[in-house]
């Protein structure tokens, strides 16, 4: 079976320990503006929309503080109303702004699930140990989750499908994820030859 992550952001870089928000998650991102009366549009990356408002106020880079209560969905967005926001202007004043909570308000994930926040940044080991570089980002194109790796010393990031087969072991606690990826695909760890390419050209992510 494969492994999940129940939240997709675009990017999800950590948090910067000096940061106002050093310990949160990235759950959203305000879109734009709905109606006059101050509602805004959400792209929520919580694994139920409207699960975003379900753990606490949320807070922005900037460290203000925002209540949010969810009213309905609009084509694939949140629509909600954020307390003191009261007209369109507002709203729309709020356009991309980032939506963070806690980390520690956040449940724990269950077996076989981590959150993304959790996973970027991590060591990216193969099987024998040797490092090939480390998790840049996490994808969901459709067809299930993609780990984006960042290459060590550098070169193509590398693409692979976020599965037991090609990853079969995640490592939080110890900082690594363990990848093994298609026989065709053979990758160059840190300091070693690299015999072949992937061939992305026609979207095979090493699935």
């Amino acid at each position: 079976m494969a492994k999940r992550v129940p939240q997709h952001p675009p990017e999800q870089a950590p948090v910067r320990e000096d940061s106002v928000l050093a310990g949160s998650v990235l759950v959203g991102a305000i879109a734009g503006a709905h109606g006059v009366r101050g509602e805004v549009l959400i792209k929520s990356f919580t694994a139920a929309p409207a699960d975003i408002g379900a753990y606490g106020p949320l807070s922005d880079e900037r460290g203000r503080r925002f209540a949010l209560r969810p009213l309905g969905m609009t084509r694939g967005l949140l629509v909600a109303r954020l307390a003191g926001v009261e007209d369109r202007d507002a709203a729309a004043s709020l356009k991309g702004l980032r939506l963070y909570v806690p980390r520690s308000a956040l449940p724990a994930p269950s077996a076989e699930e981590w959150y993304v926040s959790d996973l970027v940044g991590l060591r990216v080991e193969d099987k024998d140990g040797r490092m090939i570089g480390r998790v840049k980002a996490m994808h969901d194109f459709g067809a299930g989750d993609v780990v984006e790796i960042e290459r060590v010393p550098g070169g193509d990031a590398l693409w692979l499908a976020f599965s037991e087969r090609t990853v079969p072991a995640v490592d939080v606690a110890g900082g690594r994820l363990v990848v093994d990826p298609p026989a065709e695909l053979e990758i160059k760890p840190e300091g070693g030859p690299e015999r072949k390419k992937a061939d992305r050209r026609k979207g095979r992510l090493g699935s």
